[in-house]
């Protein structure tokens, strides 16, 4: 067959249906248009899911495995004679006794460049309204003395005296079919069809060098940390001035002095004294959009949270923010001096809080008490 396709899904031959499942959704999950709007990935894409249609049918699998062609129809014009009712491709048969075979011609020397993958330290202002950023990179570029060709300048490719030009060459075996022809890469230009007897002396031949470039790149309100924005083709350019492959940013947001960030919401925790929460204050708080005046009414409670609708981070590709939630703490005086601790005492006296009497609440279960209950019921 043309295409291999447990070499295309990673499987063996006696893979059963399950690994065939698995190995098809894991490659499923990496080249899907939706993760990876490369051409190539989706062309890979098209070819583990035709492969999977065959594998996962056990009538295809079976044509398959006998070296029929499992989409050819049967009983139609191509299955005339005593195969193709069986959907047995003639060709293959002829080819299989008499020795023939089909050439593939030389591949080309321009291949597509690898991906690469840039880190990029933002503080929480930039991730949550965005920037721009020049980036310095090494990467591979194409070679301006030799235009990626490879050849030194004067000089072209000469086709090889081996193959011939085709790419490949063709050895005759037998087997109990009798004589089979098989086609492998040409060893002297590896497949190429053409070698390159004067390499450039800037790129040894290669069609690239290496260099130092700066990137400019917007990074979009919202993104957080460990997202990857990709950058077509930023990446390397490819052997043989092929086509440059995709740059890749991982963002790392570097940790706030105030804020934590959970999802596109901050959170802050503010200390206020005994005396503030009692009688009510204000406290001025530096958010992203500048300081703002917050009003703690009288007799907040520690644990209190005060929300800041709007003054979170923007929502990537969205419209609207996330909020800014304010988490109060009460602190209670730990050393107190004569005349304080006699004022206080007045204050419980007034209160009739000299002996409280203490209000008690159920506690807070651990989750392995409560994981207990559920296995003793």
């Amino acid at each position: 067959m043309a295409n291999d396709y447990y070499a295309t899904l990673g499987v063996r031959r006696d893979a059963s249906p399950d690994e065939i499942k698995k190995a098809y959704r894991r490659l499923a999950r990496e080249l899907h248009p939706d993760v990876n709007p490369d051409p190539e990935t989706q062309e890979r894409f098209k070819e583990i899911t035709q492969a999977y249609e065959v594998l996962s049918d056990p009538k295809k699998r079976e044509m398959y495995d006998l070296g029929a062609d499992p989409f050819a129809p049967s009983g139609g014009a191509g299955g005339a004679g005593p195969f193709g009712g069986a959907g047995f491709p003639f060709s293959d048969i002829m080819d299989a006794f008499f020795g023939t075979a089909t050439s593939r011609g030389p591949r080309t020397r321009a291949r597509r460049g690898r991906n690469a993958t840039l880190r990029v330290e933002l503080d929480l202002a930039e991730t949550a309204f965005g920037t721009t950023r020049e980036l310095t990179i090494d990467t591979a570029v194409v070679c301006t003395t030799c235009d990626g060709s490879g050849c030194a300048p004067g000089t072209h490719p000469e086709t090889c005296d081996t193959c011939m030009g085709r790419g490949e060459v063709q050895q005759v075996q037998r087997s109990f079919l009798g004589q089979v022809m098989t086609s492998r890469p040409c060893p002297r230009c590896n497949g190429f069809g053409s070698v390159i007897r004067t390499p450039c002396p800037e790129c040894s031949g290669d069609g690239r060098v290496r260099t130092r470039r700066t990137v400019k790149v917007k990074i979009p309100a919202g993104v957080e940390n460990g997202i990857h924005i990709q950058l077509a083709g930023e990446g390397e350019v490819g052997p043989g001035g092929g086509p440059p492959g995709d740059l890749f940013l991982e963002i790392v947001e570097k940790q706030h002095p105030i804020f934590e960030r959970e999802g596109d919401d901050l959170h802050c925790t503010v200390q206020i004294p005994m005396t503030a929460a009692a009688l009510g204050t204000s406290v001025t708080i530096d958010t992203l959009d500048g300081a703002e005046e917050v009003d703690i009414k009288p007799g907040t409670q520690s644990g209190h949270v005060i929300t800041l609708y709007g003054r979170g981070v923007r929502h990537l590709n969205e419209s609207g923010r996330g909020d800014l939630l304010i988490h109060v703490n009460v602190e209670t005086p730990t050393k107190l001096d004569d005349e304080q601790e006699a004022l206080l005492r007045r204050l419980a006296e007034l209160r009739g809080e000299e002996r409280p009497p203490g209000k008690f609440a159920p506690g807070q279960r651990s989750v392995f008490s409560r994981l207990r209950d559920v296995f003793n019921q």
